[in-house]
């Protein structure tokens, strides 16, 4: 048998006997929603860029390298006038916590929304200094961008990020946030329904996964759904996890994006699933940061 002793990545994980969270009221499961806020912090030209951006757009493209795609912009220019406030209504007349992904140069960008967020108690959690792929960046110009990643959020959210989440990151990500910053979790895995522990360079750093099924990015890439597809998804997947909450909760995590479920049809599909989970008395919708903190408080790493 291979010796496996020094594989760097855990492919057993929880196993057949997965830790009892012991959410809160017994709750069986742990429904958290996030808002990717990108818009302004994507590839451009503008922002010292070489190319366009051209990830998540409503059509197929390509990257303009040296020059703008003014397509482009105007479909990420909507997520922030008018995608995040209709979001931002749905959600908090039906009174749902939220965590924000949040680009840090999109947000500096549009202080009228981070007042938003945080006037309706979201967290805030840094989503990186730009909304670019980190997988090849140089170890030394990542730093740099982490740490005024987290000087810039300080000055535009007035605290620092305790949560983080690239998205696009490297190798290298998640030890140089031990490095730099004092975060309770980061998001960078999508590798399990509940929370773990994992070392990094001796230094136990608790990840609360992400996911991409559960995710409105579904609408835009090459396996995409349409309404009310997304709604009909999700919902179906709490009430799995609900019934295998009875023996083994876990928790589920909903993306979104501004100019994506923030589109009038998408949107009225996503009420769909929101009026579901407002109605269920066995679940827990709550923010990132809570997780990581009743996490940490009941399931401490073992040192």
């Amino acid at each position: 048998m291979a010796d496996v002793s020094e594989y760097p990545r855990d492919l057993i994980g929880y196993a057949d006997r997965p830790v009892d969270p012991r959410w809160p009221g017994e709750a069986k499961l742990a429904i958290q929603i996030v808002i990717n806020y990108e818009e302004g912090g994507e590839n451009s030209v503008l922002h010292g860029d070489t190319a366009s951006e051209a990830m998540l757009a409503e059509d197929p493209s390509v990257p303009f390298l040296g020059a703008r795609n003014i397509s482009v912009e105007s479909q990420y220019e909507y997520g922030s006038r008018a995608g995040f406030w209709r979001l931002h209504r749905m959600l908090t007349e039906r009174n749902l916590p939220v965590t924000v992904f949040g680009i840090t140069t999109a947000l500096a960008k549009n202080p009228v929304a981070v007042a938003a967020m945080k006037s309706a108690g979201w967290e805030i959690a840094s989503h990186g200094l730009k909304w670019i792929n980190y997988a090849h960046m140089p170890e030394a110009e990542e730093r740099a961008q982490i740490a005024e990643s987290i000087r810039l959020h300080e000055e535009v959210v007035g605290e620092p990020p305790r949560g983080w989440y690239t998205g696009r990151m490297s190798e290298n990500t998640r030890r140089l946030l031990l490095e730099l910053g004092d975060f309770a979790y980061d998001s960078d895995s999508f590798a399990d329904d509940l929370p773990y522990w994992t070392t990094e360079n001796g230094e136990p750093q608790l990840v609360v996964p992400y996911a991409l099924d559960s995710n409105d990015v579904r609408y835009l890439n090459g396996f995409g759904l349409q309404a009310p597809d997304l709604s009909t998804y999700l919902i179906r997947a709490c009430d799995l996890l609900r019934r295998e909450g009875s023996v083994a909760p876990k928790m589920m995590s909903v993306g979104l994006h501004c100019r994506i479920a923030g589109r009038p049809g998408r949107a009225a599909d996503l009420e769909r699933f929101l009026d579901h989970i407002t109605t269920l008395d066995d679940v827990w919708v709550t923010r990132r940061i809570d997780i990581a903190e009743h996490w940490r408080a009941h399931h401490p790493p073992i040192v």
